[in-house]
């Protein structure tokens, strides 16, 4: 688990095919890696991947096949958001995310506001449902509130510290962009949707049928 608060920024130095997966090795000198171990995980824009060889200033993960073909970014060398795992004692500065991207979403707009900017993007209509106003998102890794929704749309407001901190500020009209949509939101689906089946199920039952 993961806050959606970029603990650096790093970089993908290396990105090695490895059949139809993909072999990371991923710049972080700016990451305190004393308290990462093999087999830890390590939130990359967004993705979590399992750290599988490190040192200092690096680390290298193995990405499958089934995530490269849900998520954009992690094909070829480029400046990522880096995130270690949550521990039980951290803060909760974001929200609760898995660190699994629900889908790729497009820039619309990015544009400046005074000393904030505001970024508009378009969510694959299938994730859509799970976004609301004033509710959280996670965008390459960056928990951020919606301000605004029209239809697949979203619009967001960026402070200046989460530009400068981030690699957000790469980015522009037309950039793909990592998602992964509040889990509450899915839950309380799968909850509904469970719901109505066991009503339907009980209905259709021989024994509420009086026979």
């Amino acid at each position: 688990m993961f806050t959606g608060i970029i603990q650096s920024v790093g970089a993908i130095t290396q990105a090695n095919p490895v059949g139809a997966d993909m072999h990371l090795s991923i710049a972080s000198a700016a990451l305190d890696m004393s308290d990462v171990n093999l087999g830890d995980s390590i939130a990359v824009n967004g993705t979590c991947l399992t750290v599988i060889n490190m040192s200092e200033s690096h680390f290298e993960a193995h990405v499958s096949q089934e995530t490269l073909s849900v998520t954009v970014g992690l094909d070829k060398p480029h400046p990522v958001n880096l995130e270690k795992a949550l521990r039980l004692s951290d803060r909760l500065g974001g929200h609760l995310v898995s660190g699994h991207v629900d889908g790729v979403g497009k820039v619309l707009k990015f544009q400046s506001l005074g000393e904030c900017w505001q970024l508009d993007i378009r969510a694959p209509h299938a994730i859509s449902k799970y976004i609301s106003i004033k509710g959280s998102i996670c965008v390459n890794g960056v928990s951020l509130t919606v301000n605004k929704i029209s239809g697949d749309d979203f619009s967001i407001n960026l402070i200046p510290h989460t530009l400068e901190h981030t690699t957000l500020d790469l980015l522009s009209e037309g950039s793909p962009v990592n998602l992964e949509v509040d889990q509450i939101a899915r839950y309380v689906e799968r909850m509904t949707q469970w719901s109505t089946e066991d009503q339907m199920a009980t209905q259709a039952s021989p024994e509420t049928q009086g026979h």
